[in-house]
């Protein structure tokens, strides 16, 4: 049943005499103080390890909304982090933050991610690190469909040693060919 369901409901109970001037309003003020999302139709997930590590949790899962804290989302801080956010040594979440980050955005040394940002190694839709695999990759080392990276790998290639359908520069092509042996078929002779 909606507020105006309840209103209606709570007016017709009004009219009828069966709740008196002063129940009434209690109820209508009940019924209108409630946050609206406490109508939400699951509980959100809360659940840590007692074993702490390092002075973290050893795993952590904070998933959807948790009214009682006042949480929209979940956020898992742990060395196992899974959650809406969740930020540990291996994170797992929307937004992942961590030593090794996997998540729609990762954040991290190595990160996996629609969107992966990598000190050391990204692969994502957009990844950007030190070595980037992704459609778009930008990096020291870039691979993808658009590359940008002093060695760039792709089919549109930007940096100072690339390989592209336009472009193949031959120091470019011997480093590729030497540290990634399975892109060899996809260089021309």
């Amino acid at each position: 049943m909606n507020i105006a369901q309840e209103l209606e409901r709570l007016a017709k109970l009004h009219a009828d005499g069966t709740l008196s001037d002063e129940e009434f309003a209690k109820a209508k003020n009940r019924l209108l103080s409630v946050p609206p999302l406490s109508r939400v139709p699951f509980k959100g997930i809360r659940r840590q390890s007692s074993r702490i590590v390092c002075g973290l949790p050893l795993w952590a899962i904070a998933i959807g909304p948790d009214l009682e804290r006042g949480e929209m989302r979940g956020h898992a801080r742990a060395i196992f982090a899974l959650g809406d956010m969740a930020t540990g040594w291996f994170a797992f979440g929307g937004f992942a933050r961590g030593i090794f980050a996997f998540g729609g955005l990762a954040v991290g040394l190595i990160a996996f991610g629609g969107v992966a940002i990598g000190v050391l190694f990204a692969v994502g839709g957009l990844a950007i690190g030190g070595m980037a695999f992704g459609g778009g990759a930008i990096g020291g080392i870039a691979i993808g469909g658009g590359a940008c990276g002093y060695y760039a790998f792709g089919g549109a290639a930007v940096g100072v040693h690339t390989v592209s359908g336009l472009h193949q520069d031959p120091e470019a092509v011997s480093f590729f060919q030497h540290y990634f042996p399975w892109l060899k078929r996809l260089i021309r002779q």
